[in-house]
């Protein structure tokens, strides 16, 4: 029986080399990267006529599926098409949507230096999104007290390629106002949108949050196709490059009864009793791997879920995911949020964003943001849709939602020693989004409702719509417009004359955020006749200063207690100083959180 098995297994194998070699057009791939079929065409494995013109790929010597092409490059001046040759590491392709996504892009060469002159064909694909930034605009700094070797802030820098000892151009961020431009005498030359920084630098980049982008083609126009559940071609004898719908291809392999004549063909009648059986068998065997195959793919999806790596879902798998929808938790400006279930253990929170600008700005940097961080107290995410115009985000679920529910209720919900753990492990958080990753994390919106609590009320940061990202060693953060939510928002996010924006304007809000946990201001009631006057933090201050009793509800058996709130009240103090340099750090904050005495009280903000 066994030696039949092999016989049956051989045949199997040799009808596959016979049916891949009919077919040099079907569907093939580069190691575990997307399927490559019309209009793409694999080079080196196909026939340049199984695809369309301009829709070349190839596998690198890694085996990733990469592809040269003309980036779709456009200058605000004629419109201008600029002939930029890139190639790129392609993530995924979306035949129904017919969107190219790219998570590298290595630019062998840079933008040509006299714009004007270029005359080349459009590029055959079109830019729906650049993760990094919408465009940038060129600026010619080339006056004799501009001329210098500047290196440049973050947002403008030279452009080596495009400038010589008497001629210095230099680009701007279009995520920057031209007021964030420190040299007046420059005179802009053009903007170029959806164009990576690379492209400028001439240097290769890895880092995915820059390079992500997606590209659309709208010719050929295989959508119709693919929501017929059929394939595209070129029409065959047909003209000008038509194309027409074909029933998706068979595999080799896939058809059971073309393999059992190949079997039976090759094999004597003494053998055909015992091929029935193995027919059998080998049913039942197929069966069995392909359940197998089944388990571990959920076990490698539930395994990616645990390491934090996002998954991209279809808005199919979202309304799969959500029960259709089923169960609302919550609704804002943003979007809605609902109950979802990925398998029996593991709950998650999917938020389908309705209001998004441009190209999804606050969707993109949660996506870029808090992709890539891990901590216990940051809210993990599972994974995100980009499904046409359609947004979402998936987190895991915490049960107790969030901070906001239990201090302003108006009533003593959670014990202190609780109020002072949460408080920690929010300050642990903003630590580590500060300190702990490889780019400096500001969020630049800590308020009660941004912070989630799991079933053990462990604080979790969460919302990272408004969320910037800089290096560590950049002590200026550049902002076009305040961010943030009233109440919460540090002075000099508003005005420049109290100092720059940096990451001590998260600890001016982590410090309203503590006073709020400590008084809550909807339970707040002074002695006063006049107290709905009193400014709340400046009231809590003079309190602590004249060693005064604060009237917050303490129950009886948590007099001993009395020191936690103090010592909360105290560092709030420390964190909403109206400058930034009087600010104490995250980590110094976290000294103070968890040190058993009092810590001294900070100058009086509110003196002046």
């Amino acid at each position: 029986m066994l030696v039949f098995g092999f016989i049956y297994l051989a045949f199997l194998a040799g009808a596959a080399e016979i049916a891949s070699a009919q077919d040099e057009c079907l569907p093939t791939r580069c190691g575990n990267g997307p399927e490559i079929r019309f209009p793409f065409w694999l080079k080196g494995h196909q026939p340049d006529s199984c695809g369309y013109p301009g829709f070349e790929l190839s596998c690198s010597t890694t085996n990733t599926t990469e592809m040269e092409l003309q980036y779709p490059i456009t200058a605000s001046k004629n419109n201008i098409v600029i002939p930029l040759r890139v190639k790129l590491r392609i993530q995924n392709i979306d035949y129904k949507s017919r969107i190219l996504s790219s998570d590298q892009m290595n630019v062998p060469e840079c933008l040509p230096r006299q714009l004007p002159n270029v005359n080349s064909s459009a590029s055959p694909f079109g830019v729906v999104t650049v993760f990094s930034t919408s465009g940038f605009s060129l600026f010619n700094c080339s006056t004799s007290s501009n001329n210098s070797n500047e290196t440049g802030s973050g947002n403008q820098w030279p452009v080596p390629c495009l400038s010589s000892p008497g001629f210095q151009v230099r680009y701007l961020d279009s995520g920057y106002g031209i007021s964030d431009f420190p040299i007046s005498a420059c005179v802009k030359i053009y903007s170029i949108s959806y164009v990576p920084s690379a492209v400028f630098t001439g240097q290769d980049q890895y880092d995915e949050s820059y390079n992500y982008v997606q590209l659309n083609w709208s010719k050929p126009s295989c959508g119709n196709c693919e929501s017929q559940g059929k394939y595209c071609r070129l029409k065959i004898n047909g003209t000008n490059d038509e194309t027409e719908c074909v029933d998706i291809p068979i595999q080799p392999g896939d058809d059971g009864s073309s393999n059992k004549k190949a079997i039976i063909a090759g094999v004597t009648v003494a053998v055909v009793v015992a091929f029935v059986v193995l027919v059998v068998l080998s049913v039942i065997f197929i069966l069995k791997k392909r359940k197998k195959e089944e388990q571990k793919k959920f076990e490698k999806f539930v395994e990616d879920y645990k390491d934090l790596r996002p998954i991209r879902f279809s808005y199919a798998d979202i309304k799969k995911i959500t029960d259709q929808f089923k169960e609302k938790l919550g609704q804002g400006g943003y979007g809605t949020v609902y109950k979802g279930k990925l398998s029996n253990d593991i709950l998650v929170a999917v938020k389908v964003l309705s209001n998004f600008k441009g190209n999804g700005e606050e969707f993109i940097n949660e996506v870029s943001t808090i992709g890539r961080i891990h901590h216990i107290n940051v809210v993990r995410l599972a994974g995100f849709c980009a499904d046409g115009y359609r947004r979402a985000l998936v987190y895991e679920f915490l049960p107790n939602d969030s901070l906001a529910k239990f201090i302003s209720s108006g009533k003593q919900l959670l014990r202190w020693e609780k109020l002072e753990q949460i408080a920690i492990g929010i300050a642990k958080g903003l630590d580590y989004l500060h300190q702990g990753c490889n780019q400096r994390i500001l969020h630049f919106d800590i308020k009660p409702h941004n912070i989630l609590l799991d079933q053990n009320f462990s604080p979790k940061v969460a919302d990272f719509g408004l969320a910037k990202l800089c290096s560590k060693e950049q002590s200026v953060v550049f902002m076009t417009a305040a961010r943030g939510t009233i109440g919460y928002i540090a002075p000099e996010v508003f005005s420049r004359n109290y100092g720059n924006v940096s990451y001590k304007s998260d600890v001016y809000s982590f410090g309203m955020l503590l006073l709020d946990m400590v008084g809550g201001r909807k339970n707040f009631h002074a002695a006063a006749d006049d107290s709905s006057q009193i400014y709340y933090p400046e009231w809590m201050y003079n309190q602590l200063e004249k060693g005064e009793n604060i009237a917050i509800q303490i129950d009886e058996e948590e007099q001993n207690s009395s020191n936690i709130f103090k010592k909360m009240a105290i560092v709030g103090l420390w964190c909403i100083q109206w400058y930034p340099a009087d600010r104490p750090s995250m980590k110094a904050v976290i000294q103070m959180l968890e040190g058993e005495n009092l810590p001294i009280m900070p100058p009086n903000p509110f003196a002046s």
